[in-house]
Order: structure tokens, then sequence, then C-alpha cells
């Protein structure tokens, strides 16, 4: 189920498939799962191997595929360069890959993929091995490739009134909430991205249902994620967020902020599920629920 492969620019990877599904993770960088799909099928990540950008720290490569960050963000804090070798371990269906601690901020991050029935289990994990104790949150961030939507659920939970406010929608300082990538309904947040947009746009959500999904050329990727309702998140109180530019769209999801001392670890969980054949009516957004809440149905949380 798993075996070490070649994949595009990279000499070292492991690939782990059920035969229907696989994922690709590189040695060579990260922690970064570089490709997740259906086994012979497209990338459901985008691949940007030649971006790059200079920070005080060296220079930071997205790469795409997916990746680990601990929130909140802040520059050069969440761009320590990724760009050396990780430690790998492996099992017969379990694969863990660790990188060297980031000496400036003593954090370890590290990812845990364990392939299910039908779903791909990706534990994040942030470990302190400075010196004094950091504030902060993991955060999965999935590079996804161009040309689809991103599907946000909004906050269901209410006082028993109803009289109190529930949904939270956080906007960045380049986010134009007249952007036509950007649909707000009732109960869904859509997001489109768009090849010939001029400049970027992000959203963030206080998501509780524990899921958050991207459609593109009729494949649906679902995540899904356990959602703690007394912790707080980052971004304030953001538990699912989106961001588009011209070339791909980053679907987030993030664990509770901790005050993480010296040797203690965090972690955050996503399972996740691949739909092919899925049509989705994108322009009836009760119908668009109705559709994606009916696999939603069929998918579990990561225990």
């Amino acid at each position: 189920m798993i075996e070490k492969v070649h994949y595009a620019q990279w000499q070292n990877n492991y690939r782990l498939s059920d035969g229907r599904l696989e994922a690709i993770v590189t040695a060579d960088v990260g922690p970064r799962v570089i490709r997740f799909g259906f086994v012979g099928g497209p990338n459901e990540f985008a691949e940007l191997f030649e971006h790059r950008l200079a920070t005080p720290l060296g220079e930071w490569r997205i790469y795409g595929g997916h990746r680990l960050w601990h929130s909140p963000e802040a520059m050069p804090r969440s761009y320590c360069p990724d760009n050396e070798p990780v430690e790998v371990e492996c099992s017969e269906d379990c694969l863990e890959v660790r990188q060297p601690k980031e000496e400036l901020t003593g954090i370890r991050k590290a990812m845990r993929l364990t392939l299910g029935d039908g779903f791909l289990d990706v534990e994040h994990s942030l470990t302190n091995e400075g010196l004094w104790a950091v504030e902060l949150a993991p955060w999965a961030l999935s590079v996804m490739a161009p040309g689809g939507v991103a599907i946000l659920p909004q906050a269901t939970t209410t006082d028993p009134d109803g009289l109190l406010p529930n949904r939270l929608l956080v906007l960045w300082p380049y986010t134009d909430p007249r952007d036509p990538r950007l649909y707000l309904g009732r109960k869904l947040v859509l997001l489109h991205q768009d090849a010939q947009a001029a400049g970027p746009i992000k959203v963030g959500l206080n998501a509780d249902s524990g899921w958050a999904a991207y459609y593109n050329r009729g494949h649906l990727f679902l995540k899904r994620f356990t959602v703690e309702p007394w912790a707080t998140y980052p971004d304030y109180g953001c538990t699912v967020e989106s961001y588009t530019n011209a070339q791909m769209l980053e679907l987030e999801t993030l664990g509770p902020l901790v005050l993480l001392e010296p040797g203690e670890a965090t972690y955050h969980t996503e399972r996740w599920y691949l739909f092919e054949g899925v049509e989705l009516p994108l322009a009836d957004e009760q119908a668009l629920l109705r559709e994606v809440w009916s696999l939603v149905e069929r998918t579990s949380e990561p225990e």
C-alpha cells in the first residue's frame, strides 16, 4: 500500500494507495502532500513549482499540494522555508513525515497519513521544541487546482431563542465583498477560482458542522474535521478559511488556539474524501446544499 516513487520534479516520494485513491508525499521538502486524486486521474491539488517569495528567513516556496502552518499568520514566522528534506517513517498503511525544528520558532511540524476505508486521514502536529511557550493553532492548507469553487458551510448552532448572532464572516484587507468570485448565501459561502482575476481574495467562517469542500471537474474534494465548540479559534474565531488568486485556491481548516509549552504538541486531523461524477447546481443554493449534504452524510469525522 506504500511504495517509493518519482513524481514530477521530485525524486524521493512515497505513494499511499488503496487502488482507487492515491496520495504522494515528498521526502525532499515539507512536510508536503504533493498529490491527491484518483489513481490515473488528475491531481486535485495545484502544482506551483516555480512560485517563490523572498523573506527575511530566505526563499519560501509554495510548491502547491497540501502543507501545514501555524496560525495566526505573520511575516516572517509563518513563512519559515520548508525546502529541506524531511524524516520519513512508514508502516503497512501509515506514513509519517517530520521536518527539522524551525530555528526561528522552535516548532517542529509533522504529518501522519493513514489510509482508511475510502478516505485518507491526515493528522497534523506541531511540537514546541523551543525554550518558551508559544500561542498558536494548527493550520492545514490544501492548495487546490484552478477552475473550481470552494463550498463553505455557515454556522448552524443558535441560542434557544434565536436572538443572538451565530455566524461570522471574516474579511482580509484585500478582500472586496463585491468581488464576483464571492457568493454569500443564507447557509453557504462559495468562493470561485478565476484565472482571469486581477487580485486575491480571502474569507473566513466559524463553520461548526465539520466539513469544507472544493468542486472541480466533476469531482468533490471533501474535508471532514472536528470542531471544539468551546475552544478559541484564530482570526476572530475561524474554523474554515479560503484564499484564491489567479493561480489556485486554498481550502483551509484550523484547530483551536493553544498555549503550547516546551515539549508539548497540538494536533489537528482532517479526513479526506473524493467523489467523482458529481454534478452540482451552483446557481441554486438550496439544491446545492441538498446535493452536498447527501455526500457529507456518507462520510464521518476523524476519530
